[in-house]
């Protein structure tokens, strides 16, 4: 970020020959570049959202993919009970049977006469085709329903897995662009340090200061130095947040196309906010299809103690060869009564109307925290702004304080005392500006992702 600096520290700056060497430590950015042949990758928060959702991004939106090929396929073994059962096959047998075996053992009066105990060897061909088709049954209809609703519910599964993961990208990025308004911040106060090291030597020089006037500067330097060690490591920890958040390789170069800056939101109304959220939330709609799936189910329990029809035929040859096979057929229909099972349905029954209930609760609990999450959201984008607009006007006042009090230390009519306080004044004002700037990208983040626009993000 830039800020103003008086025109008195400007020309300090451009006549110091020794500040560009001072500020080598603490650079990260174009030495680090320079002695890096790895490219350099410019990423915007829209290209950081895509490079997330992209297929080799978020694991979060692959794990919804393959839920959503799950549920296809429990539909397709759902509808696979309404539709007909067909079966077809060829057999040669060669057979031998033991009458004894299957109850015909009996004798005859009559001399010389034995019944046989062993039949065969004998040969058996046989080719057939049976169909089976069911014809009613309710209870398998509203599981073909539940498992398309349960198809439903994995769409907006993935839905809300990608809108999680522009959530995930989008905080990302923003941390990553404070650490660079941080680093940024600090190097300009190392400048600023740098400067009045400077100031100090040459009033000590000329005779109208004395050494702890310089002591105190290079004190206030090296704690400046400091703290711009800390920023870069911040800056890089952010960074490879970033990175891991778009699951691009952690060595990878990249530089942010956009600034830590006030982009202002258009206020909503909190009715408006809800009504929105409750239309566009994909968590919200894959409660409600989970809610209707459990409902269908448990209706498919229920009927299954309705009677159901079906229809079945048989049709092919049998004989001892193929060439001596006859036709033969059977065909016809059952009609299912459902009488008594042990119990069993019951219980499930039973089991399905405490899901359904749990189901219930889940949808009042999540419809209470969505409502919360506006609230709140609205409430820290109100609160953010203000902070905003409070911390720009105290970076104008410690800029004109610090002005002064540079121009009263050259003239000397003051001391660097008043020049120190001033400047670190100024960089609380600094910063107090960054955390706001933040903490309202935060807020716009909370406010879109509660109401379920937050693929709208990136619209600046």
């Amino acid at each position: 970020m830039c800020h103003r600096i008086s025109e008195c520290l400007l020309l300090i700056l451009l006549l110091s020959p020794s500040i560009g060497r001072a500020q080598e430590p603490g650079s990260s950015s174009s030495g680090a570049q320079e002695g890096n042949n790895k490219p350099v990758l410019k990423l915007s928060l829209e290209q950081a959202v895509e490079i997330a959702l992209s297929p080799e991004g978020s694991t979060r939106v692959k794990i919804a993919k393959e839920l959503i090929k799950q549920a296809q396929a429990q539909a397709a073994q759902a509808r696979a009970s309404l539709l007909p059962n067909i079966d077809a096959y060829v057999g040669q047998q060669n057979q031998t049977r033991n009458l004894e075996a299957v109850g015909l053992s009996f004798s005859l009066p009559i001399t010389g006469f034995v019944f046989p105990r062993l039949v065969g060897p004998f040969n058996v061909f046989d080719a057939r085709a049976t169909a089976s088709q069911s014809v009613f049954d309710l209870s398998s209809i509203k599981r073909f329903q539940a498992s398309r609703a349960g198809i439903s519910q994995a769409e907006a599964e993935l839905e809300n897995a990608q809108d999680q993961t522009r959530d995930l990208a989008a905080r990302a990025y923003l941390a990553a662009l404070r650490s660079d308004a941080g680093i940024e911040m600090a190097r300009a106060n190392v400048l600023l340090s740098q400067a009045l090291v400077k100031l100090a030597s040459n009033r000590k020089t000329a005779g109208t200061s004395t050494g702890i006037e310089v002591t105190r500067a290079q004190v206030q330097l090296a704690n400046e130095q400091q703290r711009l060690l800390v920023a870069s490591n911040e800056r890089e920890r952010a960074h490879l947040q970033l990175l891991r958040a778009i699951n691009l390789d952690l060595d990878a170069e990249v530089e942010l196309t956009e600034h830590l800056d006030f982009v202002p939101m258009q206020e909503v109304p909190l009715a408006q906010a809800i009504k929105t959220a409750l239309e566009s939330r994909a968590d919200w709609k894959a409660q409600q299809r989970r809610e209707t799936a459990v409902h269908l189910s448990q209706t498919a329990t229920r009927l299954e103690r309705v009677p159901s029809l079906s229809v079945f035929a048989d049709y092919g040859s049998i004989g001892s060869s193929i060439n001596n096979a006859i036709p033969t057929r059977t065909y016809g229909f059952t009609v299912r009564v459902p009488v008594f099972d042990g119990g069993r349905r019951d219980a499930r029954g039973a089991e399905g109307a405490a899901k359904a209930h749990q189901e219930r609760l889940r949808t009042d609990d999540l419809r209470t925290q969505i409502e919360l999450d506006i609230r709140l959201a609205l409430e820290s984008l109100r609160s953010s702004g203000e902070q905003v607009k409070t911390a720009r006007e105290g970076l104008s006042l410690a800029e004109n304080e610090l002005a002064q009090a540079q121009r009263r230390f050259q003239a000397g009519v003051g001391n660097s005392i008043e020049v120190t306080d001033a400047q670190t004044r100024l960089e609380r004002a600094r910063d107090n500006e960054i955390q706001a700037l933040f903490n309202y990208g935060m807020s716009r983040i909370d406010l879109n992702t509660a109401m379920g626009t937050i693929r709208n993000i990136t619209h600046r």
